[in-house]
């Protein structure tokens, strides 16, 4: 265990962790240059499209240095505040993090909230400057903001071009110097702890295990503590990136264990694995258990395809821990799910996996928060979709969640950014101050506010410098209304939505306005309506198509048209009887983001 370093590499969305990443596989030679690409850890298409993180991914590395050969265990970790649980759960199994920050940025909203976590598991903390190879880099002002977060010595500082490979070396140095080797926790058994997983359709569930203490190796019959489930070893290995296998995985180790395991529900994150053979064995602390934040219904477009959507959804939990579902049915949609997420990028990342993993089309109604409603009676219920929502008269309170957010922004945008979220009903804690030019605002925030358009407004106020990250804090009392939405004289529950009382008919209108734009013509005519208790608050309508009847005419008394567009007047008058409205996905993304 003495020459196991194992690290992960935290940071802000876009500050350069897959590409350091790639520098550091390329030095140590785990890929060969042939196969080496861009962001070669970012296995999914969707982040590669993106750009972004997704997924945290762990890789195992061979160095030699001073004579001595090291395994150097790398986790590279997302950036972005909805995928923070794979942050959480990375830093759990490492005893060291790179805190790296953009050098023509400086340090971000994400950068402190992971640097926070990272502290709150006693890591140690390596601070690295990366990006000083652009013309625009101010690495005076970097440094300083690093140095005053940390209470560092500027000279501790590594400057890093992760772009060119400048400084990567000596990085790779100073963590064989300073991550401390991991060490035994003393047990009598063999012990360690699942951190991720994935389904393999041949080999069955495939976990990502570090191990804390003990051997395990292929023909070792293990129980998983949590489920209380035996099974066999197939398999053990580790990630180069890919799966390479070998005799045991020791204390200290990072890797991927095989076990023919076909159902999905006795794998849990989380959970500890031990040899069957032992008794009574203390479970590793597991993760604390994440709140999902936004909710969602998300049913298949083909009813028949319920149970493909099922299996799904049980798949990507698996690969997503963060992620919550329940069945729910509607008498509209059919058969479905609610499910809960951390925000709506993680939601727009599920949605696509369904399509693209699964060639799966769904429909996703609009998102809420989960609010807790008290009953004339005293009874307490957590509401996630406006179906759940009571009669007005039953509820004797009704309450949204609160979060704490910070915003990292310069200086000269604090007061545009600070009328903008006073307009957000937000409340004013306090501002810090980075350095003399960049500050953190801290306020507090209704959720529903930030699911909408919140981080283009604040992109667009800034001029794109500003950062954000928030946290749950709590409940507040709050006058909520559901808004139906009627198309065609049918109540479309995908388009019902939870609203603040004194902004109904502001967001009916929008969305009335919004479903005019996206819904196509037919040949009868179709009525729009947002409606809050029976009462209409914006109405409109789609004209139907409607013939030139008085195309063919050249000539003669005007009475000749005239009786023609009365004719075609009579004959729409009997197709007053409404069809059914096929509303296009682009309308339902369209009313998501307003």
């Amino acid at each position: 265990m003495e020459h196991i370093r194992n690290f992960c590499i935290i940071a802000h969305i876009d500050h350069g962790k897959s590409t350091l990443a790639d520098r550091f596989l390329e030095l140590t030679h785990t890929v060969p240059p042939r196969k080496m690409r861009e962001q070669i850890l970012d296995q999914m298409s969707i982040e590669r499209e993106r750009g972004i993180t997704i997924k945290l991914q762990p890789v195992t590395m061979n160095y030699e240095q001073d004579g001595k050969k090291y395994v150097l265990n790398l986790i590279d970790t997302p950036g972005h505040v909805d995928f923070n649980y794979e942050v959480s759960r990375s830093l759990a199994a490492v005893e060291g993090a790179i805190l790296l920050v953009d050098a023509t940025q400086g340090i971000q909203a994400q950068t402190l909230a992971n640097l926070y976590l990272a502290l709150g598991e006693n890591l140690v903390i390596l601070p690295v400057l990366n990006k000083i190879d652009l013309p625009n880099a101010n690495i005076p002002r970097a440094k300083n903001e690093l140095t005053h977060l940390l209470g560092a010595d500027a000279d501790d500082l590594l400057l890093v071009s992760a772009k060119t490979g400048s400084g990567v070396k000596e990085l790779l140095e100073k963590i064989i110097k300073k991550i401390p080797p991991p060490h035994e926790r003393n047990s009598q058994a063999p012990r360690a702890i699942i951190f991720d997983s994935k389904f393999d359709e041949y080999r069955g569930v495939i976990t990502y295990v570090r191990v804390f203490d003990g051997v395990f190796q292929k023909g070792d019959r293990i129980r998983f503590l949590a489920t209380n489930e035996e099974v066999e070893i197939l398999e053990v290995g580790i990630l180069k990136p890919d799966m390479e296998e070998c005799k045991s995985l020791g204390s200290g180790s990072i890797g991927y264990v095989v076990t023919g395991v076909k159902e999905i529900s006795e794998s849990r994150v989380g959970d500890t694995l031990t040899l069957a053979s032992f008794e009574n064995i203390i479970p590793l602390p597991g993760y604390r258990e994440v709140k999902p934040m936004v909710f969602a219904g998300v049913f298949s477009e083909e009813g028949d395809e319920y149970p493909l959507l099922r299996e799904a959804i049980q798949k990507l939990k698996l690969n997503d821990a963060a992620l919550f579902y329940e069945p729910e049915h509607s008498k509209a949609l059919g058969f479905g799910f609610r499910c809960g997420f951390l925000g709506m990028l993680h939601a727009e990342i599920f949605l696509e996996r369904l399509r693209r993993e699964f060639s799966l089309e769904v429909t996703m109604t609009v998102p809420s928060v989960a609010y807790r409603i008290t009953l004339s009676s005293g009874e307490v219920n957590i509401i996630h979709s406006p179906q759940e929502l009571p009669h007005p008269t039953k509820i004797r309170l009704a309450e949204e969640p609160i979060m704490r957010v910070d915003i990292v922004t310069p200086k000269i945008y604090m007061g545009a950014i600070m009328q903008f979220l006073g307009e957000r009903h937000g409340i004013y804690r306090d501002t810090e101050y980075l350095q003399e030019d960049r500050v953190v605002l801290h306020y507090d925030l209704p959720l529903i506010v930030l699911l909408v358009d919140f981080y283009d407004k604040l992109k667009s106020i800034s001029s794109g410098y500003a950062s954000l990250n928030y946290e749950f804090l709590g409940y507040k009392e709050v006058d909520i209304v559901r808004l139906q939405i009627f198309i065609a004289q049918e109540e479309v529950e995908a388009l019902s939505s939870l609203v603040y009382k004194e902004e109904a008919y502001q967001v009916g209108r929008k969305i009335v306005d919004t479903l005019l734009c996206k819904i196509p013509r037919q040949q009868f005519a179709i009525k729009i309506q947002a409606s809050v208790d029976g009462k209409i608050l914006a109405s409109d309508q789609i004209n139907p198509f409607r013939k030139d009847v008085t195309a063919k005419l050249y000539g003669g008394d005007y009475t000749r048209k005239r009786k023609l567009l009365e004719k075609q007047k009579k004959g729409k008058k009997r197709m007053k009887v409404q069809g059914r409205v096929q509303i296009p996905p682009e309308a339902y993304l369209a009313v998501l983001k307003r």
